[in-house]
């Protein structure tokens, strides 16, 4: 019963050891990514133009910065301003040269003549070349807000 007890007491202290995320390393880099969300520019300035794979709305893959335009285009779809919600960054740096970054945005759209503004959580990948930081995957989920409140 006692092994049994310490080694549950191990496990669970490995596991909170664990749980914890690094999101004070590298923080140049970190700074220069928190920049290019909070910066201005579309896509173009912050995915890398032939070396990305976009999640859209539908579901649907692009593989380049032109194909994901054509995508919105053809949806009907203008992006009027994303804004990342201040303190919902969450950076992780891995060797200095890649990072997964999740965060939530205010974004404002329209589609097809009808003007949307929601809350976007976002998760994307970015690598290091040497021009510098581009992102490389990215994926949006709306916010429900009525049905998940999101508090700050």
């Amino acid at each position: 019963m006692k092994t049994l007890l310490v080694t549950s007491l191990l496990l669970l202290s490995a596991t909170v050891a664990s749980a914890q995320l690094d999101t004070v390393s590298y923080p140049t880099e970190r700074q220069a990514i928190r920049a290019m969300l909070h910066g201005p520019g579309g896509p173009e300035r912050v995915s890398c133009p032939n070396d990305i794979v976009a999640v859209g709305a539908k579901g649907d893959i692009s593989y380049s910065v032109q194909q994901w335009k054509g995508v919105q285009t053809k949806e009907k779809l203008v992006f009027k301003s994303v804004k990342p919600v201040p303190g919902t960054e969450i950076i992780r740096i891995y060797s200095g040269m890649s990072a997964v970054v999740n965060w939530l945005a205010d974004v404002q759209l329209n589609v097809d003549g009808r003007d949307i503004t929601l809350k976007v959580r976002r998760s994307e990948v970015f690598i290091k070349k040497e021009t510098g930081w581009c992102r490389v995957a990215g994926q949006g989920t709306e916010v429900d807000e009525k049905l998940h409140p999101i508090s700050h």
